[in-house]
């Protein structure tokens, strides 16, 4: 038994948290704050409570408004010199994972001013270097409950004119606070909320299926699990359901958490390579379109029956006594959640994409595929995705 495990995030969690950030030792004393283009940052008061917080605590900041649903490196670069522009010295992500995602990103460009952010993406044609110089600190406010990027390493930028979205991080991109407040998921949409929700289902079942799973990571994943099983359909169905929003939350740090004990597999390499080919599609989508048939072929090929058995009892079933009863409660999930019906054509993704998505997957994130539990070999992937269409 041998594992590691590395967070030097240091954690708010509980409703209203983010009015303590005034009270908080801050990395700096000016703020670059990274949001999304969309409105919902502003519409939802949210900015203005950072801001007002970081106001009352005599932080100066600028704010940069360009992050995409999917990130991409030229706002990464963009940001990165505004940052050293303005002299700011720390970074605030506020939002989803992708703007958090990019905060981290933005911090290492801001801090290495003379290369492109992606001389440092290791995959595919990344220039594969080591940052010279120490990423700005970051800190990271999380409005969604999705992909635990508020607990972990991971930043996943896209370079969109080759179709490459990848993932880069290392033990100097964690965060050095977060903030996880339910208050502010509150505003969240019903479809969001669940892509998100699964999102953090879908790290927590790969980190718990991965070979590299251990007790610790074992332990945070189930209780992921069965709250998302718990209390993602309350959290769509109302929104304004502050146990459920809690509870769910909850979820996304622990599968945060997960992720820098265990690790994602394959099934998150096959859904990059969608939303690359689609920056359109929401990445929890992705995730949901094609899950049963990823999660069936593990089962047809002998993948820890237990493991999925035990996967399918937190999800709700509490008599399965089979590896395809998690199957069932997944289905049962997704229906409640009225997302058991994405069509990836909505997307623009076509079935004659298919050979070129199953080269993305094992081109730029094949390094995934080694561990899974069992062989998925580049067949099995194919006839994931056409069992995915609608």
């Amino acid at each position: 038994m041998i594992f590691k495990y590395y967070m030097p995030t240091r954690f708010i969690f509980g409703a209203g948290a983010l009015n303590e950030l005034h009270r908080q030792k801050l990395p700096g004393g000016k703020a670059l704050i990274v949001i999304s283009s969309g409105k919902s940052m502003r519409a939802g008061g949210h900015l203005d409570r950072l801001t007002g917080q970081l106001d009352e605590a005599g932080i100066a900041w600028t704010l940069f408004d360009k992050i995409l649903p999917n990130p991409v490196v030229e706002h990464v670069n963009e940001g990165g010199e505004l940052a050293a522009r303005e002299g700011c010295d720390f970074i605030i992500g506020l939002g989803g994972g992708s703007t958090i995602d990019s905060a981290k990103a933005i911090a290492v460009k801001a801090a290495n001013l003379a290369h492109d952010f992606w001389d440092f993406v290791a995959g595919s044609t990344g220039g594969r270097q080591k940052p010279t110089n120490d990423p700005l600190p970051v800190v990271a406010i999380t409005t969604t409950a999705g992909t635990g990027t508020e607990t972990d390493q991971w930043a996943v930028v896209s370079k969109n004119e080759t179709k490459e979205k990848l993932g880069f991080g290392y033990d100097k991109t964690f965060p050095v606070f977060s903030i996880v407040d339910p208050e502010l998921m509150l505003t969240v949409p019903p479809a969001l909320t669940a892509y998100q929700g699964f999102d953090a289902l879908f790290h927590s079942t790969e980190c718990y299926l991965n070979k590299i799973a251990n007790p610790l990571s074992d332990i945070i994943c189930l209780d992921a699990i069965r709250n998302i099983g718990g209390y993602l359909e309350r959290a769509v169905k109302n929104g304004d359901d502050m146990e459920a929003r809690e509870k769910v939350a909850l979820a996304n740090t622990e599968a945060g958490f997960t992720q820098s004990v265990s690790g994602c597999i394959s099934k998150h390499a096959m859904e990059h390579a969608l939303s690359a080919y689609s920056p359109k599609l929401p990445h929890g989508a992705g995730l949901i379109a094609i899950s049963l048939a990823y999660y069936e072929t593990l089962i047809r090929k002998g993948a820890v029956p237990e493991r999925f058995i035990a996967m399918a009892r937190e999800l709700g079933a509490d008599g399965a006594s089979a590896p395809e009863d998690f199957l069932t409660a997944l289905a049962r999930l997704q229906r409640a959640c009225n997302v058991d019906d994405i069509r990836l054509s909505d997307y623009g993704i076509k079935r004659d994409d298919i050979d070129g998505l199953v080269k993305n997957a094992y081109d730029n994130m094949g390094h995934m595929f080694a561990f899974d539990p069992v062989e998925i070999t580049p067949d099995d992937t194919r006839r994931i995705f056409e069992a995915s269409f609608k």
